[in-house]
């Protein structure tokens, strides 16, 4: 197949059908013609790839083909196509009405998800919809036999095997991951044929099938399969044979994708068939007689292509994407130099990010797009902005691009639609856009050119905004100038960390920029990112379609595993055999579609992690050569391999801990058409440079550059040789694209490639003036708005990625922010509400105890509540920045974070039972555990084993290393922190950060006081009051009194319940956390969050009440639980919606410890809060089982659940009717039914089980929650049991008949379960809106960034802020 050795059969044709263009790349014998036209154009084509091919064989046959005759298939070798069917159809939610088939008490799994919502401030809560129309809960059910936390570390073993015959009637099976299968109850035929039939009935043809386990044990989910194709249905997606790997959640919602998308796919290509003569797709290019069929293969999402036939729903939404990077990865990388490449794909409706290095592609296993959850091998592409449609506004004082989009109707304003100002119109009126080099498609007739006019007068509109709303006096040039500024900030934020979070330096890439408006913006972010060279390929603006052309197809295949890693011996060998079938498997999928043995290579993947943890990486078996040089020659190096990429990526190794294997992952590659262009570097060396001044320029244009307007040469692409070197000012332009070439660059014409070079750029004076004389500049302050969250953010990648504990790295409980030298907060990355406010109060109490005794390298730690802590697990550690001289602080960074256990009376240190703070775990008033960067382990020991065990009925933490290396990565945190603001004063100065550190608080301020006069007029003038009742039944009582000059207010708490002898107190630091945020979501807006925002508001909280304890007083309840009453109240004082479900159902569970005078047992303890409804509102319902206010932690997923812990997990779905009725209902809490399968310690610390959740103007209430213990009792001696239960009697051997006793458990309660017992936590739901029976009036506000790709980036970011 390779293409040096024969000549062409026939035309190749790649295409990339777009969002707005359809791009199409043909070649026959050497030569190319590339095509662009409009994806959609119902008046001339019904489908672009068909017109694009018609007009691509025109061409070389020269010959007029009519529309409508069928293409001669023999005139073609192959077709290779992406297409964005898939994506639209997910987005416009147009796929085929499916059902979903799960296991009992799993119907809404995919309602809950995993419990978090999209947007922390927005109390109108959206989720995505699902995609099911149905669901069929199959009575079913298996669990797997040992757990991964026990301390023992038993191993269960089972000899029938999963998917044979004997697993049909033995209880043990060993599942294909190499774990005991435990069968609790297998599916009745009968049952599952009636419920099936019924589904049918009501015309539904495609069902997605997902089972509980059915990754390792699929043989129930292949027995709904079989009797689904008996019924009929014509699209049967089973889990199993999808995607094998663990994640109930995951699995369910891609099994779901592909049953949805793939029949809108297979009508898509039976009608793309039909308008071929000859077939197409390997059987046809194979089998036919002669020479009629073509080859026809789809870009997946993985990168690799696959033959028409093949092509399914899953695997097809980055179809287009992918070959952009596929484009990028073979035409810039280099195998001998090995620099890296960020790929910069701008189009019109998004600004796509990803990266190659290391000679191969970086892929995510899980990913969102248009609201799906994906689990399914994919590049890694990032979604970083709308691209040149972003649109521009002036909000607050601070310039804003995007996320909304002008689309491409409208489009931009230069369009001739009437569409709004956008980054294109401002590329426009600075002269960096070439209306005459851009194709003439606008107007009525759509023969006319960009409408430059039109362009400026909404950027004019802009201006004068600007200059109103801040009394300066700007020019057109310099608003548009600064909006591209800010553009281009926003998107190197997401690069930046994307690239960062992986433990690439970015600067040490070279950036790939392709797509039709990226060669505006390429020099100003790679600038940004401290990148040297910039490549834009000669077909940059079609490069998906190129890459097309040039991919190789691929057959992926995968299988669980559960082994422990070993190097040598017999666990090698098994995992051997297991890749060798699917390489056996792979092989023969790859010569079905034509592919010799010579063709065929390789990649051989294990899927790895350390026990206890869930961040595997997938690693790739070491080269020959990589192998000789780090591993010792080994040839199965994968542990050495895994070990070293563990460090790279996350910083540290876990060297007592066991390697688990989860995956085996094999991807088959068929080579097909080699690329034969000299590499990037190969031509740069070879190539002659002449420097050609203005000699060859087409024509000159007043373009506008940092500082003013400058002429500028234009030179024609074409008109320039290989080996031209053009100074920068200059434009280089061709029919697709415009290169701006900024003043301070210079231009390189390669035969594939136009580079760019970058020169070193000294430190920039301009912005250094005395603070005192200098004026706030818009521009600047929202730059600097972006910048401090930034580092914020990448404070927080850091901590995520170097923690060990689920705590932290997977439920995401933390947060980081950096403070002024007086703990002001400045920038919070808001990762948790309840965090907010709080870490100022504590950095404040820190930086006046430590005054003038700190050094560079100094860390402070500190959970106490009178020193700014909320509860004790929120352990805080800060760490002073200093300026050069190292005489003065300058800022501070600190990270928060909740440790899983710091001892106490009770297994996860949240005991509902506390009375004084001792009991709660260790307390740390302010302590210094790092001094000038040494970290001292044996204090941090003292204060977390040690100290708690010495109160009686307390043990030390539980997870000491776990502490310990989550303590370790919160310093981390903090140096990135300060590392990052280091390199920020060396780019502007010390003076002009701490300037813009004041100014960014100063409009949080300004903000706040408009809101407050904006309440002040809406409820004519009177002070805003409401009480809200703990369970104990303590008030909450606020009133809110406006001063509508200043547009201030008094918050006071008078009436507020004395403290209480139990633990729902809380410090003062959570109520400033409350307010700020309430005052976050009633804004609306997405403004700089930080201590700005307290300052036109004066706080008067009674002394001695719950909300300002004693220094002993228990509070554990009071940052999880009291934090959401105090929020219930001030939005009910506000009048802005009814109240959700006012609580975070915190549940632990475990065994072990050290208590005083006992000895010390191995165990483990478990942390978990859970979701209810949240409130309706005046133009939206309340949203079901979602956490809301002050949590947004995510749940553990139930089949990871079931692994990691002896549990079975019986029901966890929406408890229907829970949620207040209305003009608008409010959601729905849920039902969590855990039975425990060894005898463990269980409690439950809650609210809102006496007091309902309120509705609000006329809306009902909400029901209470309720807590169940579900008690095994022995019918005939119920004091033997309870003597039992106590430990006081054994038992004698005899079979004993046990009754189900319910016992109301109460909101805050712990007992000691047996094996057997159950617990069923009811939350409680959200309060209605509005009387019964009034019309709805419900705004559907739109997610502008719903479509974008979220890669690897999402996992934090959905939840961040956009300053």
């Amino acid at each position: 197949m390779d293409s040096t050795t024969q000549p062409d059969r026939g035309i190749r044709i790649a295409i990339d059908r777009g969002g707005t263009f359809t791009d199409c790349v043909g070649t026959l014998n050497g030569k190319d013609i590339v095509i662009k036209l409009l994806s959609e154009d119902p008046a001339n084509y019904a489908d672009a790839p068909l017109e694009g091919i018609r007009r691509i064989m025109g061409h070389f046959l020269k010959r007029d083909i009519p529309r409508g005759e069928p293409l001669d298939t023999s005139q073609i070798e192959s077709i290779r196509m992406g297409t964005t069917v898939a994506t639209n159809a997910l987005l416009e939610r147009k796929g085929e009405k499916i059902a979903l088939v799960v296991t009992e008490g799993f119907r809404d799994c995919l309602v809950i998800g995993n419990q978090s919502r999209p947007k922390i401030f927005d109390l109108a809560i959206r989720k995505p919809d699902v995609l099911y129309e149905e669901v069929v809960e199959v009575d079913e059910r298996v669990t797997l036999e040992d757990y991964a936390e026990d301390p023992e570390r038993r191993i269960t073993k089972a000899d029938a095997k999963a998917g044979s015959h004997e697993a049909g009637s033995a209880d043990l099976v060993m599942g294909l991951s190499g774990e005991a299968v435990r069968v609790l109850r297998r599916p009745e035929e009968g049952g599952i044929r009636k419920q099936l039939q019924r589904v049918f009935e009501k015309g539904i043809r495609s069902i997605a099938v997902c089972l509980m386990h059915g990754y390792t044990f699929p043989d129930h989910e292949a027995l709904v399969g079989r009797i689904a194709k008996e019924i009929g249905f014509q699209h049967i997606s089973l889990s199993h044979e999808l995607m094998p790997m663990i994640k109930l959640v995951s699995r369910a919602t891609s099994v779901c994708a592909d049953a949805y998308l793939t029949p809108a796919i297979k009508k898509y290509i039976s009608g793309f068939q039909k308008g071929f003569a000859g077939g197409i797709g390997t059987r046809s290019a194979l089998n036919e007689e002669g020479s009629k069929g073509a080859r026809c293969e789809f870009m997946q999402s993985d990168g690799g292509l696959v033959d028409v036939e093949k092509f399914t729903g899953l695997k097809a939404i980055l179809s287009g994407p992918a070959g952009g990077v596929v484009g990028y990865a073979i035409t810039s990388y280099d195998e001998s130099t090995k620099v890296p490449v960020i790929g910069f794909d701008m189009g019109g409706t998004s600004t796509d990010v990803s990266r190659y290095g290391e000679g191969r592609y970086e892929h995510v296993f899980e990913t969102t797009t248009a609201g799906v959850t994906i689990q399914s091998p994919q590049l890694d592409i990032n979604t970083v902005a709308a691209g040149g449609g972003s649109r521009l506004f002036f909000k607050n004082g601070l310039f804003v691009v995007g996320p909304e989009s002008a689309g491409a109707h409208p489009g931009p304003a230069c369009y001739r639609k009437g569409g709004p100002a956008t980054v294109t119109d401002a590329n426009l009126v600075l002269g960096r856009l070439l209306p005459e080099f851009f194709p003439k498609i606008f107007g009525e007739n759509e023969d006319e050119g960009l409408d430059f006019e039109a362009s400026k007068m909404v950027i004019q509109e802009l201006t004068e905004q600007v200059n109103r709303d801040t009394g300066k006096n700007m020019s057109i040039d310099e608003v548009a100038y600064g909006f591209l500024t800010v553009a281009n900030e926003a998107m190197t934020r997401p690069i930046r960390s994307i690239t960062e979070a992986k433990g690439h330096d970015s600067s040490k890439h070279r950036l790939a920029t392709f797509g039709g408006a990226g060669g505006q913006h390429a020099v100003a972010i790679a600038e940004s990112l401290g990148i040297r060279q910039i490549l834009v390929h000669r077909y940059s603006s079609v490069l998906s379609a190129y890459g097309m052309a040039l991919a190789d197809v691929v057959d992926e295949r995968q299988e669980p595993d559960s082994k422990v890693w070993q190097g040598k011996g017999g666990v090698v060998d098994e995992l051997k055999i297991k890749m060798e079938k699917l390489k056996d498997k792979s092989r023969q999928a790859l010569k079905d579609q034509g592919f010799e043995d010579s063709d065929i290579v390789f990649e051989e993947y294990l899927n790895m992690r350390y026990r206890g943890t869930e961040s595997a990486l997938m690693i790739v078996k070491p080269s020959e050569e990589d192998s000789k040089a780090s591993f010792g020659g080994e040839e199965w190096a994968f542990g050495k391999a895994f070990v070293k990429h563990h460090r790279y990526e996350f910083g540290f190794t876990l060297d007592d801990r066991d390697i688990i294997v989860d995956d085996v992952r094999v991807r088959g590659i068929g080579k097909s058409f080699r690329y034969q262009d000299k590499t990037v570097d190969q031509q740069l060396d070879e190539v002659k440079r002449q420097d050609i001044g203005n000699k060859k320029a087409h024509g000159k244009a007043q373009v506008y550059f940092e500082g003013g307007r400058m002429e500028t040469p234009i030179y024609k692409l074409e008109d320039l040789s290989v080996g031209d070197e053009i100074q920068g000012p200059a434009m280089l332009a061709d029919g697709t694209q415009t290169i701006v070439v900024t003043p301070k660059a210079k231009a390189l014409i390669l035969e594939t490639h136009v580079i760019i070079d970058l020169q070193k750029d000294g430190k920039d004076d301009s912005h250094e003036k005395n603070s005192s004389e200098r004026e706030v500049d818009p521009i600047l302050l929202s730059i600097f708005g972006h910048r401090f969250m930034a580092i914020a953010e990448q404070m927080g990648r850091a901590l995520q990625k170097t923690s060990v504990s689920t705590n932290v790295k997977e439920r995401l409980d933390f947060s980081c922010a950096i403070f002024d030298a007086t703990g002001g907060l400045v920038a919070n990355a808001p990762h948790l509400p309840v965090h907010l406010g709080s870490m100022s109060t504590c950095v404040r109490t820190q930086a006046k105890i430590w005054e003038g005794k700190l050094k560079k390298g100094d860390v402070i730690i500190s959970n106490h509540p009178s020193y700014g802590g909320t509860h004790l697990p929120d352990i805080t550690l800060l760490m002073p920045a200093f300026n050069e001289k190292g005489d003065k602080i300058l800022f501070y960074a600190a990270s928060r974070a909740h440790h899983a256990d710091i001892g106490g009376i009770t297994a996860g240190s949240m005991p509902p039972h506390s009375r004084e703070l001792f009991q709660e775990g260790a307390a740390i008033k302010s302590e210094k555990i790092v001094s000038e960067g040494k970290f001292n382990e044996e204090r941090i020991t003292e204060l977390l084993y040690k100290e708690p065990a010495r109160y009686p009925g307390c043990s030390g933490t539980r997870c000491l290393a776990d502490n310990i290396n989550d303590l370790r990565a919160q310093v981390s945190a903090n140096q990135k922190g300060i590392s990052l603001i280091e390199t920020l004063i060396e780019e502007y100065g010390e003076d002009t950060v701490q300037f813009y550190m004041v100014n960014i608080q100063h409009n949080a301020e300004k903000c706040v006081r408009e809101l407050l006069k904006k309440v002040y007029q809406k409820f004519e003038g009177k002070d805003l009051s409401a009480v809200d009742f703990m369970d104990d039944g303590s008030p909450i009582r606020l009133r809110v009194t406006i001063d509508p000059e200043e547009g201030e207010a008094t918050f006071d708490f008078e009436g507020t319940g004395p403290e209480v002898y139990g633990n729902i107190n809380a410090p003062e630091a959570v109520t400033y956390s409350a307010i700020i945020y309430c005052l976050r979501c009633l804004i609306s807006e997405d403004i700089p969050l930080n201590q700005g925002c307290l300052k036109p508001i004066n706080v008067k909280i009674p002394p001695k009440s719950l909300l300002s304890p004693s220094a002993g007083a228990a509070v554990v309840g009071g940052n999880v639980l009291t934090s959401q009453r105090v929020t219930d109240v001030i939005l009910k004082a506000f009048q802005a919606c009814a109240a959700s479900q006012g609580d975070c159902n915190n549940l632990t569970f475990g065994f072990g410890g050290n208590l005083t005078g006992e000895k010390e047992v191995k165990g483990f303890g478990y942390y978990e809060t859970i979701a209810g409804g949240s409130g309706a509102g005046p133009d939206w319902e309340g949203t079901s089982g979602v956490h809301t206010h002050m949590t947004n932690t995510r749940i553990t997923d139930s089949e990871v659940f079931e692994r990691r812990y002896p549990v079975l997990l019986r029901e966890f779905s929406l408890r229907g009717g829970s949620g207040g009725s209305g003009q608008h209902r409010g959601g729905d809490g849920v039902v969590r039914d855990i039975e425990f399968r060894i005898p463990l310690q269980v409690s439950i610390l809650s609210e809102r089980r006496v007091y309902k959740p309120y509705g609000m103007a006329g809306g009902e209430d909400a029901q209470c929650g309720l807590n169940v213990w579900v008690r095994r009792v022995d019918k005939s001696d119920p004091e033997n049991d309870l003597a039992q239960q106590n430990g006081h009697v054994s038992g004698d051997g005899e079979a004993v008949e046990y009754e189900e006793r319910y016992i109301n458990m109460g909101a805050k309660n712990s007992a000691p379960f047996k094996a057997g017992d159950r617990i069923i936590i009811n939350t409680p739901g959200g309060g209605g809106w509005g009387k019964v029976g009034e019309e709805k009036v419900l705004d559907a506000k739109r997610d502008h960034t719903e479509a974008w790709r979220k890669g690897s980036h999402a996992n934090r970011e959905d939840a961040a802020l956009q300053v």
